[in-house]
Formats: structure tokens, C-alpha cells, sequence
């Protein structure tokens, strides 16, 4: 399995650290940028990336970091058959659920919000997360990518 890395200066510190983190354990890591800290550079160019190359490769994730998460995720879900998910802290349930209903395949995380061993703690459940199949959820996320038809998706 491949995972795509993209952030900002937001969460540049944090992926450089996950980043190592995730080729300790033998994961394939690609990162997307932001390859330095520049307070400049807008988070949408590294997510916009990561979502095209995890929308082409259906075996691949991606995690992308950003100072809350959210602004990242929903620019990575205006893509076709991606399904971001934020995390910021909190309980780690909604990781689960992420994978276990909805099959998120781009983790979003709010790098302003945890630290580093939070950050691993919550990639690594998200991770080991199987999507349950349950036909209610594939339903659901059909309809989900039946209902983008409608609209302007990338």
C-alpha cells in the first residue's frame, strides 16, 4: 500500500515527522509537498495532488495535514471517490468509524490541534481499520457518489 503525504507550513513539522514515522514501518511514502516551510504556500496545491493520486490509485491512502484539517478535507472530497475524513483530537472513534462506515481513504489532520504521538496514534487506527463492507455503507456511499453527478466534481 502506497500513502500520499501533502500539507502546508501549517502542518509542515508533522508530516516531515510522520513521514519517518510511516517508512519505519515499511509503508511506501510518497510526499506531495510541501517540501519546505514556506508561510506562504496555500495547502489546496499539496491536497489537490494527494487527491488525484489517491483518486487514481484505488489501492493507495493519503493523509494530508493542514492547521485545522477541515479546510483540506473538503478540498480533497470536491474530488470523485475520495472521502476525507478530519481528525483533530478528541476521541478516536471517529477515526473508526471514518474507515469502518464511510471507507475514508484521505485521513485530514489538524496539525494546531495534536502532537506528534497523537498524530501516529490516530494514523496507525486508521490504518489497521478495515472498511466493514456492511451493504448499508456501500449503499450510502454510492449514493454519495451518485448525488456528485449532479453537480461540478473533479
Amino acid at each position: 500500500m502506497k500513502i500520499y503525504l501533502g500539507t502546508d507550513h501549517a502542518g509542515f513539522e508533522l508530516k516531515e515527522k510522520i513521514k519517518s514515522y510511516l517508512k519505519t514501518k515499511g509503508l511506501i511514502v510518497e510526499d506531495q509537498g510541501a517540501y519546505t516551510l514556506d508561510p506562504d504556500d496555500d495547502y489546496t496545491d499539496y491536497v489537490k495532488m494527494v487527491a488525484k493520486l489517491v483518486q487514481s490509485d484505488s489501492d493507495s491512502l493519503g493523509i494530508v495535514l493542514g492547521a485545522s484539517g477541515q479546510g483540506e478535507a473538503i478540498a480533497a472530497n470536491r474530488y470523485r471517490g475520495i472521502r476525507a475524513a478530519v481528525y483533530y483530537g478528541g476521541s478516536k472513534e471517529i477515526i473508526k468509524l471514518s474507515r469502518d462506515h464511510n471507507d475514508s481513504n484521505i485521513l485530514s489532520l489538524g496539525a494546531r490541534f495534536i502532537k506528534f504521538e497523537e498524530a501516529k496514534e490516530a494514523i496507525d487506527l486508521w490504518l489497521a481499520t478495515p472498511f466493514s463492507g456492511n451493504e448499508r455503507h456501500i449503499r450510502r456511499i454510492r449514493e454519495i457518489e451518485d448525488n456528485l453527478n449532479l453537480g461540478h466534481i473533479i
